[in-house]
């Protein structure tokens, strides 16, 4: 079988323009921060996976954003289900993706991801998150409509997307829950979780 590749979805960390849920209480360049924090953290742990294909899907100057061995391409599209469908367009193959929102994620479970991928009783991944929302999503080929009519960022979005996926007839391998990070609680809770990690750190300095 094809590898799978490995996607990263971001955006440039920029003061006002990332976690702007987290303000109140933090300050946009704190928030910023805590983005830059968790995209590197992320990108360390897809860094150590022996991928074939390691992809930042980027919105934003990715020149102080490019790790070795990544390839980095451009965000399409205006919904974030258009850029995730595109995503999954501009690399074929089968492909595991998920967000910089989630640094207390571990190699074992994007190796998690890898795997079922691979397994002949699987047609996608899917990764839910704690505020109902999904962490990874990834496909063993592409599937056009796959996103279509699930709304994006809202408390449904998890549980829309997985009906989706079955409306379709896709076999669904489901990852363990995550946190991610939206809120200032979410921030402290992943901190918790990953204490090593940069962006633990980055929350333990908002003190």
């Amino acid at each position: 079988m094809t590898p799978v590749a490995l996607l990263v979805i971001a955006k440039e960390p920029v003061a006002g323009r990332v976690k702007t849920r987290l303000t109140p209480p933090c300050t946009p360049p704190q928030a910023a921060t805590l983005a830059a924090a968790a995209l590197l953290d992320t990108l360390d742990v897809i860094a150590r996976i022996p991928a074939a294909r390691k992809v930042l899907v980027f919105e934003g100057d990715a020149r102080s954003w490019r790790p070795d061995g990544f390839v980095v391409i451009a965000q399409r599209g205006q919904s974030l289900g258009e850029r995730l469908d595109a995503a999954f367009a501009d690399v074929p193959g089968p492909a595991l993706l998920v967000g910089m929102d989630t640094p207390q994620m571990t190699p074992e479970l994007l190796l998690d991801g890898i795997a079922a991928l691979h397994r002949r009783d699987v047609d996608a991944v899917l990764g839910p998150a704690a505020d109902g929302g999904y962490w990874s999503i990834g496909f063993r080929c592409r599937v056009r409509g796959a996103f279509a009519g699930v709304p994006m960022s809202c408390a449904a979005t998890g549980a829309r997307q997985r009906a989706r996926l079955d409306q379709i007839g896709l076999r669904v391998h489901e990852q363990p829950m995550l946190h991610d990070v939206d809120t200032i609680d979410d921030a402290y809770a992943v901190a918790s979780d990953a204490p090593h990690t940069r962006f633990a750190r980055a929350v333990s300095a908002l003190a």
